[in-house]
């Protein structure tokens, strides 16, 4: 599938443990190869460099022809991130390695994905990094960060590193949610599953499902083991946005019994709605929306709702706009560096890219599908550690990416690509 997807033009990969390996002690053979175990890597590199796929969709949604951004570039991997120890997975040591392999390998572009504490240039391994490469002629591209949408969030803020945000695309798959006052809430999903038509089910929201040792704070959340499956079996249980992935609430409530799931935003979240490929038929909601949901359950006996099956749709207003999680300015490090997150963005909410095989039982027997990624181009969303260094923590993860995508096979969290047309 490799093949298939990335031809002939995956031309390098490489890996950097030292620094891993000064903290963990020895590694066993499993280190010692650049193949990704986590599942992002095949995302982001045939994501950046795929060959056109026909007829790729999810679960029939979004039927069509799928590429990476730069479909005729030649591509190399570089592997610095590994099993997380404590909150620290990918070191500076390591970091900085690769980027001293990859201008010696003469690339053309280097897309890197690392945010994390905002410090000072001199500190900062990515800056330091970058630096050297754009010496060196190649251009680098950096994430803006996914800690948005609070001020002043915005990293990699190096002049000499082009900084880029997400935003979304004129393409949904809405999914409405129907309570029984005739109420309609536009969301989207990718669920696979449908409800049967014409038939109402009982709303529960999942603070009212709790487990008996399990808090409000988490149940409301949806998390492992925080519901009851007595009071969800055979209801659309409402679960509130935050901490856990979407996609796990969707299979804490399968696990629990529930028909169906309603994804209510956190205040954070706002208007942001993700289509996910859920587990059980479901739909997310914005925060307003979710608020009146939830105002409806409390204020009736015998609450009802449906969930309706979604459909693709392309051309769709506004678009593009700002994900809710993309990193913000100003540049709180040297603010005469305008780093703003509306400044430069691309299309990245909702791509098409790849997995790996799932180890959810939920997911399990589904094995390797397209889904859609929303990623930040080039982006991350965990802060790291370093090497024995006192540097900035970050975690590489993300590639520069255009419009819509496909990704497959094997891929590494730190990319480069080199144009060979």
């Amino acid at each position: 599938m490799l093949k298939e997807v990335l031809g002939f033009r995956l031309i390098g990969a490489r890996y950097f443990n030292k620094g891993y390996a000064q903290v963990v002690g020895p590694l066993n053979s499993t280190f010692q190869s650049p193949r990704d175990n986590e599942g992002h890597g095949s995302h982001t590199l045939s994501t950046a460099g795929g060959n056109f796929v026909e007829g790729t969709s999810v679960f029939g949604f979004g039927n069509g022809a799928a590429k990476g951004g730069s479909p005729r570039a030649r591509v190399a991997a570089y592997k610095v991130c590994w099993p997380p120890v404590g909150e620290d997975e990918c070191f500076d040591v390591d970091i900085l390695a690769a980027f001293d392999v990859a201008i010696h390998d003469g690339v053309d572009l280097l897309s890197v994905s690392l945010e994390g504490n905002l410090i000072h240039f001199f500190n900062d391994s990515v800056a330091i990094g970058s630096f050297h490469a754009v010496k060196h002629g190649i251009v680098v591209v950096c994430s803006a960060g996914n800690s948005g949408p609070a001020d002043g969030t915005v990293s990699n803020i190096g002049p000499w590193q082009i900084t880029v945000g997400a935003s979304t695309i004129g393409r949904e798959f809405p999914s409405y949610v129907v309570l029984a006052n005739n109420v309609t809430f536009k969301g989207e999903t990718l669920s696979a599953t449908a409800l049967p038509s014409n038939k109402l089910y009982p709303l529960i929201s999942a603070a009212k499902a709790k487990a008996a040792n399990a808090s409000v704070t988490e149940a409301v959340l949806c998390k492992v083991g925080t519901l009851d499956p007595k009071k969800v079996k055979g209801k659309i249980l409402v679960c509130l946005r935050g901490d856990n992935a979407r996609v796990d609430k969707g299979e804490q409530a399968l696990l629990a019994g529930a028909v169906g799931m309603v994804l209510a935003n956190n205040d954070l979240s706002g208007n942001e709605i993700i289509a996910d490929p859920h587990v059980l038929p479901a739909s997310h909601i914005n925060f307003t929306d979710g608020y009146t949901v939830y105002k409806y359950i409390n204020s009736t006996k015998s609450p009802r709702g449906y969930i309706t099956h979604a459909s693709t749709k392309l051309g769709t207003k506004p678009a593009p706009f700002m994900a809710a999680f993309s990193s913000k300015g100003p540049n709180i490090i040297i603010p005469e560096i305008l780093k703003l997150r509306e400044s430069t963005s691309l299309s990245q909410d909702e791509i098409f890219a790849q997995v790996l095989p799932s180890n959810s039982t939920a997911f399990r027997g589904i094995g390797v599908m397209p889904k859609p990624k929303t990623l930040h181009p080039i982006s991350c969303s965990n802060k790291k550690g370093t090497g024995g260094v006192d540097l900035k923590k970050y975690k590489l993860e993300g590639m520069l990416l255009t419009h819509g995508t496909y990704s497959l096979g094997m891929g590494i969290n730190l990319y480069v690509y080199i144009k060979l047309n």
